[in-house]
């Protein structure tokens, strides 16, 4: 966790987004299914100076290995996930975490934005994934995915992910939590459809 006492104080550079509800509908990248976006529930909280939760879940219709399956293709996860333009496994100091680099790439005002993260995955098969930033372009960046089996009728899991964010200064936080909103809307419609063509096939 975040210590708040090396939190930045200093004003926010807000660009001067409405905040109103969400709507990416123009937005949605080929191939992907767009009502599933009205499926993905996704809040946000600010904790204090210029840290903020970002939270986001969906109903997936598979099994919790099936979709564990999808979250830990690491090497693959930029084949299906929009936005994504890189992600590899690289070397790990400790066996206990998978160390994954990955690029993240979308264009908005204009300009091309890209973020960078090394993270440190500690995997809890088959329900819980903790990751952590080494190395980027945040200040922090620590979370989580979940996943929870749900009782009949409806089989299946709710896929969950929770990321407290710590931008640099340079980052406007408004600009950067719509970014990372939108991006947890299409991220978890396309990891449900991947799993759900998975399990089809």
């Amino acid at each position: 966790m975040i210590d708040p006492t090396e939190l930045d104080q200093e004003p926010l550079l807000d660009d001067g987004a409405d905040d109103g509800e969400d709507d990416w509908s123009d937005e949605v990248p080929a191939g992907l299914d767009s009502e599933l976006l009205d499926a993905v529930d996704v809040t946000t909280e600010r904790l204090g100076g210029r840290q903020t939760f970002i939270g986001a879940t969906i109903y997936v219709p598979c099994s919790a290995e099936k979709v564990w399956q999808v979250l830990t293709d690491y090497d693959h996860l930029a084949d299906f996930i929009p936005n994504l333009q890189e992600s590899r496994c690289i070397a790990s100091p400790s066996p206990d975490c998978v160390r994954l680099e990955q690029v993240g790439a979308e264009r908005f005002l204009k300009l091309k934005f890209c973020a960078r993260v090394v993270l440190d995955m500690v995997e809890q098969f088959p329900y819980r994934i903790d990751f952590s930033m080494v190395e980027g372009d945040f200040k922090s960046f620590v979370g989580h995915w979940a996943i929870a089996p749900l009782d009949a009728p409806d089989p299946g899991v709710q896929l969950s992910y929770g990321v407290i964010v710590l931008p640099t200064r340079l980052m406007p936080i408004r600009l950067i939590e719509r970014h990372l909103r939108k991006n947890l809307v299409i991220n978890l419609a396309a990891i449900r459809q991947r799993a759900v063509e998975i399990a089809a096939s």
